[in-house]
Parts: C-alpha cells; structure tokens; sequence
C-alpha cells in the first residue's frame, strides 16, 4: 500500500495487513508520518518536555465531561 507522509509528502511503500495500514485504511482522517519525520517530532516534543514548559491541554468537551462527573 503505498501511503504519503503529511509533513513532507514522501512516498512510502507499506504492507497492506499491518496494524498502520488497516488503521489508515479504517480511518481516513489519521495521517501518516513517515520514519524520519516522526522521529524529528518525538526528539523536539521531548526536548520540550525537558525544559519544563510543555503543557498538554486537555480539550473544552473533555473538561465538561469530568465537573459532570465530579458532581
């Protein structure tokens, strides 16, 4: 199967019963990274994440649900 990077638009070549595959296939608004992009995001997000300024927001729905639950 061949599938396209989203950061970089390389041209990868994948197989079709991988779990990648099947998830992509499946699911049409996942995306696709190849190796070397990915890689480049994971070392910077943890650089980041060493500093001690990386904070994950949790989305508005998310908050919503959990003071429901709360109460």
């Amino acid at each position: 199967m061949n599938v396209q990077c989203a950061i970089c638009d390389q041209i990868e070549d994948i197989d079709v019963n991988s779990f990648q595959a099947k998830r992509l296939m499946n699911r049409r608004i996942s995306s696709y990274l190849c190796n070397n992009c990915h890689d480049r995001i994971a070392e910077k997000t943890n650089k980041r994440h060493e500093t001690g300024n990386f904070h994950l927001y949790s989305s508005k729905n998310k908050d919503k649900k959990q003071s429901k639950r709360q109460k």
